[in-house]
């Protein structure tokens, strides 16, 4: 299966694929804890939808410090 977006795009908003790994990670985190402390059923899994911030930009390269 590929990575969808593809790695190309993400490469455009986090410098490399170590801080990305670390990244989606820990958005993915933030993510199933909001849903869980506020009793949401996600439709997608949540590192589907951290992926998916990267590649819209919403990712601020503040946070990588």
């Amino acid at each position: 299966m590929m990575l969808y977006p593809a790695i190309n795009k993400l490469t455009e908003h986090v410098p490399n694929r170590y801080m990305m790994v670390n990244v989606v990670a820990r958005r993915a985190r933030q993510i199933a804890e909001e849903a869980e402390k506020n009793d949401e059923h996600l439709t997608e899994k949540p590192v589907t939808m951290a992926i998916h911030e990267i590649a819209e930009g919403k990712f601020d390269k503040a946070e990588q410090e």
